[in-house]
């Protein structure tokens, strides 16, 4: 867990608090269960607790905030629902919490253009929710339900990214409030523009290390008429991995194709109840469209796995037995800890150009064996991002050791096949290394950039890169 250093912020919050007026005050937490839930996430790096919590309900208090907390020079850290997975949220330099889940209101959805404008603490469940009657979905799932906010935030991904894209390409436009307390639009519903920079690309990923996306501009799409999902086991890794390297190759375009080895489908069968299925490496499969349109595409993909050696396919058609199925996809991360319970894990992720799949794949497997160490994996292989769960003991310092070996061999062999060393959970406090092994002297521009837009710092500061 990472030491909270000698700070060079203010952490006066007394003189915070009353410089701002009492509707404000009021908004305020200096509970300590409050601070400390506010000062982790879904991560290894354990709690720094911000030294207050502010709730805010509208765009207008968190100007004020800002402005605030930009004048006295004390970090602000944006908080959406707490699912982050690289230390995102840990309060390395102290300062406020900010809480955005109270600003949850779906202000526009425009059915004619298919988009909405939401608050930042909406959350995934909560839009799609609202939406199913009007025959729409909002397509981003990264298993946990996060806020669109902090999916902005952290350019998330997940089960859908193969078909649907990623944030990045669901985000449409923002309304930012800047480190000094201003409020700007980036985007719009066009559906393309080029008047000047693309600066909602840019605060899209940034980790609320610029500004805080107060409201977002989303993309949807209409509801399938036919959603089919069926899993497939394989013998070997190899050949499951191979399946969806042809799928992608000829261009069938599944929903979702998401990988499950050995280790992590038994874990899952154990935790999740999925008798009826093997501990063998295993494709969670999922098709959309019209009845012909996806009868086509399990014809296409049912001749590749069949010829790798690949299992019937066991269907699951009905909604409850889809939201079942997903659900236990979902519950790998809790399934894969339960394998260790007492263990510490950490969750990486890489990405990869999909060619390279496959040997990246099984050298990871390979290397967690030769180091003795426990590691579910499971991947969006469909775009060739995978995760592993490295599970060790950290009072044993020589396991902690090979752990920490293991999440440098992932990411060395992901940049020496051309990928990126995260491909979803973003650099965070955890990340910071391989950013700089990765982009070398770009993260100098990085900072430039930092510099210019949060001139005092106050922004999630110690995330992303050190300055």
């Amino acid at each position: 867990m990472p030491q909270a250093p000698v700070s060079d912020f203010s952490s006066d919050v007394g003189a915070l608090i009353q410089s701002l007026p009492e509707n404000l005050r009021n908004r305020f937490s200096l509970n300590r269960g409050i601070r400390e839930q506010h000062g982790r996430g879904e991560d290894r790096f354990g709690t720094i607790a911000p030294d207050a919590v502010f709730y805010a309900s509208c765009n207008e208090e968190v100007m004020r905030l800002l402005k605030a907390c930009n004048e006295l020079r004390i970090p602000v850290i944006p908080y959406g629902a707490g699912t982050s997975c690289e230390g995102q949220l840990i309060a390395v330099q102290g300062g406020v919490s900010l809480d955005l889940s109270e600003m949850d209101a779906i202000i526009e959805v425009d059915q004619d253009d298919m988009t909405c404008r939401v608050q930042a603490g909406v959350t995934r469940k909560q839009l799609n929710h609202e939406l199913r009657h009007l025959g729409l979905f909002f397509p981003v799932d990264p298993g946990a339900d996060a806020s669109i906010g902090g999916m902005a935030a952290t350019r998330a991904s997940g089960t859908n990214a193969v078909r649907y894209g990623t944030m990045r390409e669901n985000v449409m436009g923002l309304t930012v409030v800047t480190a000094q307390g201003e409020l700007i639009t980036t985007g719009g519903k066009a559906i393309k523009s080029s008047a000047g920079y693309d600066l909602t690309r840019l605060f899209v990923g940034s980790e609320g290390t610029l500004g805080v996306m107060a409201e977002i501009q989303l993309k949807l799409h209409p509801i399938p008429d036919v959603i089919k999902a069926a899993v497939c086991s394989f013998e070997t890794l190899d050949s499951a991995v191979d399946s969806v390297i042809l799928a992608i190759q000829s261009g069938i375009p599944m929903a979702r194709i998401e990988l499950l080895n050995s280790l992590q489908m038994d874990a899952c069968i154990r935790y999740s109840k999925l008798q009826e299925f093997e501990s063998k490496p295993t494709l969670f499969l999922e098709f959309h469209g019209s009845s012909a349109y996806v009868q086509e595409q399990i014809d296409a993909l049912q001749a590749i796995t069949q010829e790798l050696g690949g299992s019937d396919y066991r269907w699951a058609e009905t909604t409850e037995a889809r939201n079942e199925l997903w659900k236990a996809r979902h519950e790998a991360y809790f399934a894969g800890q339960s394998i260790k319970p007492g263990f510490t894990a950490l969750a990486t992720d890489v990405c990869v150009p999909i060619s390279k799949l496959a040997e990246n794949l099984l050298a990871a497997e390979q290397k967690a064996l030769e180091l003795e160490l426990c590691c579910p994996i499971v991947g969006h292989v469909g775009d060739g991002n995978y995760h592993m769960l490295i599970l060790f003991d950290s009072e044993d310092a020589a396991q902690s050791q090979r752990a920490s070996a293991l999440s440098g061999f992932l990411v060395d062999n992901a940049l020496s096949s051309g990928g990126t060393c995260t491909g979803e959970h973003g650099i965070g406090y955890g990340k910071k290394a391989y950013l700089l092994q990765e982009h070398g002297a770009a993260v100098e521009l990085m900072k430039t950039i930092k510099k210019a837009l949060d001139p005092q710092r106050i922004m999630n500061p110690a995330k992303v890169f050190d300055l």
